[in-house]
């Protein structure tokens, strides 16, 4: 046999001895107690460690980028809430500079969340918690530009802003319109570049995709200053058959941009317009839990009211349609069970989510309180010598019976057997007592009665 089989078997042999010495109950009481003792501590912190594991917060990483930083400020200002009301999900923010690079940070398992537009490929793994915005798709003419419609944009230079995250964009717009036959170029721009562009006529049109607010409103406008004296506008195309490219793409859904939107005297558009949108979504890895789930959306909707007052840019987040016959539904990705669960209110109670451990802890409680009861026992077995056992002290009576020499020692003799007996009988009445050591008693007790009988007879005779 080899080293390793002669330790294990030494190993079994010491705790078979351990067990046998338990189960006789030789083992002495500092022995009994400190092994109780340790099981208690064992189970003491088996049951802390349990508890902080199933209470300590789940720590989520999401990726999230944009050209302005606004997606990290968004998602950060909901982290900070989340750990001051003490959320069980927190959340990890990391920047990855836009939202292609946040999409590729989830997709190779670097993040568990991911700030994303629908029209990114390679996220079979993505399923929505919230819509964390929409951003509409804007073709903007500069002011005096004759470009009114799509077909003006024939033989045009259209720039980007934003650059290969839009290409999806003008790819869906050049398939539908045919402006590859058209001789339309599409040229990737950065923000700083467009004033300059526009300046030298390198482009004759900007197609933008940005959040219809305030401040990207803004932005807009101070791309296009408006002459006062010319009484000049920006133009707005609209995307007639944006209809059409939302039914082809699924990731694009119709939008009518209301009137004045981008400016309001003269308005800008002048009547309802029809163009496209893009929605941003929060997306969680489909692994992950429909319980952790649930509670991060519960999580953002609290927060986003909290913070609607102080932080309009959380005013955006809203709950995804989960209606997918809806022409207009929100559901590229579908949406995660957890957080359908939480929106539809289908939500499991507490009792609901933990009927079957509550009944099945009833019974292990029950059968830990037998343990309890038997350890208890254990402890305060008795451990007199068996000279000071009841049957080895009805035993030793014997000589004190044949050796008495008055009535008065074998009336005493006779109270000190009832004493026995009445401890006896009472370990008996609480279950203490060995039924076989019982029964011996019972005959020595009958031996001694006859003993006590028969040397008063021999008292009285010699009297």
């Amino acid at each position: 046999m080899q080293r390793s089989q002669w330790q294990s078997m030494a190993i079994v042999a010491a705790l078979a001895t351990v067990l046998i010495a338990v189960a006789s109950g030789r083992l002495p009481r500092w022995l009994r107690v400190t092994l109780v003792l340790g099981l208690l501590f064992l189970a003491g912190g088996g049951g802390l460690f349990a508890y902080r594991y199933f209470t300590h917060p789940t720590t989520l990483t999401v990726a999230a980028g944009s050209f302005d930083g606004d997606a990290v400020k968004l998602m950060s200002t909901i982290a900070t809430r989340l750990a001051s009301n003490g959320s069980p999900v927190r959340l990890n923010i990391v920047d990855k500079g836009n939202v292609l690079e946040a999409a590729k940070a989830f997709s190779s398992g670097q993040a568990d969340l991911a700030v994303v537009r629908a029209d990114i490929e390679d996220l079979s793994a993505a399923e929505t918690v919230v819509v964390v915005t929409r951003a509409a798709v804007l073709i903007v003419a500069p002011p005096g530009s004759s470009i009114t419609e799509m077909d003006d944009l024939k033989r045009k230079t259209v720039g980007v802003v934003g650059g290969e995250m839009n290409h999806k964009v003008t790819e869906a717009l050049t398939n539908e319109y045919s402006l590859d036959g058209a001789k339309t170029q599409f040229k990737d721009l950065s923000l700083p570049d467009i004033p300059q562009a526009l300046k030298t006529k390198q482009v004759d049109a900007l197609l933008v995709v940005m959040p219809v607010t305030d401040k990207y409103l803004k932005i807009l406008r101070n791309l296009f200053p408006t002459s006062v004296k010319q009484k000049t506008t920006p133009s707005l195309v609209p995307i007639e058959s944006a209809e059409a490219i939302a039914s082809v793409t699924k990731y694009y859904q119709t939008y009518d941009l209301p009137k004045g939107t981008v400016q309001g005297s003269p308005p800008v558009p002048d009547e309802d317009m029809k163009t496209l949108r893009v929605p941003f979504y929060l997306v969680a890895n489909k692994k992950l839990s429909d319980d952790v789930v649930s509670a991060l959306a519960q999580s953002i909707m609290d927060a986003r009211r909290d913070l609607l007052g102080a932080y309009p840019i959380v005013a955006e987040i809203s709950e995804p349609n989960t209606d997918r016959t809806d022409s207009d539904s929100d559901t590229y990705f579908p949406v995660h069970p957890g957080a359908a669960a939480y929106f539809g209110g289908n939500v499991q109670s507490f009792f609901d989510k933990y009927s079957n451990q509550i009944f099945y802890g009833s019974m292990l409680l029950g059968m830990l309180t037998s343990v309890f009861a038997g350890a208890w026992k254990f402890i305060v077995k008795d451990e007199d010598k068996p000279e000071n056992q009841p049957l080895m002290r009805l035993y030793a009576l014997t000589d004190q019976v044949t050796k008495a020499t008055t009535q008065a020692e074998l009336t005493e003799t006779e109270q000190r057997i009832d004493s026995i007996l009445k401890d006896e009988l009472r370990k008996y009445a609480i279950g203490d007592a060995d039924a076989a050591e019982t029964g011996a008693m019972g005959l020595a007790t009958h031996r001694l009665e006859h003993l006590i009988a028969q040397r008063r007879a021999q008292l009285a005779g010699a009297g």
